[in-house]
């Protein structure tokens, strides 16, 4: 007897720890029907994302070309002394020179101004301060004049991507 007493014992404390009797006690009063209702899946719907169908896809910003960042303008400001006397007396009163190459040779300098002639530009040569020949091809008094300058050279030759301007000091 002690035998089938341990066992109801046993058996009574295992139902307790179940989780099916758990859920009986819970739903006191409710059917077999709705607990079956609550054991199947569920389903949500999700709304669909409304898609602008343009009649011109074209337009889209996706097909459209990437527009061009300016890469910034390099500004330097130095003393410096222009290497030819006609240079100096027609670019003196100009603040801002727009520079398209730099050397450490005057030679150099010279041999790159020679090459920029036959492309249109009217370069001249000035020494800095550095001690750099800087090659020169167009001065302002405007800051915003240069600046569109530098933009111009470098969207129409792109080989001259580095060119920069030039603030005397």
């Amino acid at each position: 007897m002690k035998k089938i007493m341990v066992a109801v014992l046993a058996l009574g404390v295992l139902s307790s720890g179940c989780k099916v009797f758990e859920k009986l006690k819970k739903d006191d009063g409710q059917t077999t029907d709705t607990m079956q209702e609550d054991t199947q899946a569920k389903v949500f719907s999700v709304p669909a994302t409304t898609s602008d169908v343009r009649e011109n896809p074209t337009s889209d910003r996706m097909y459209e070309e990437p527009e061009e960042t300016e890469k910034p303008v390099r500004v330097q400001s130095e003393t410096f002394t222009f290497a030819q006397k006609e240079d100096q007396i027609k670019n003196e009163s100009s603040t801002y020179f727009v520079i398209i190459g730099s050397f450490s040779s005057n030679e150099n300098a010279n041999r790159y101004k020679q090459e920029l002639i036959p492309q249109g530009f009217n370069p001249i040569v000035l020494h800095s301060e550095t001690g750099y020949y800087r090659v020169c091809v167009n001065s302002y008094n405007e800051e915003l004049e240069a600046r569109k300058r530098v933009h111009q050279i470098r969207n129409n030759y792109p080989k001259y991507a580095d060119t920069w301007l030039l603030i005397k000091k």
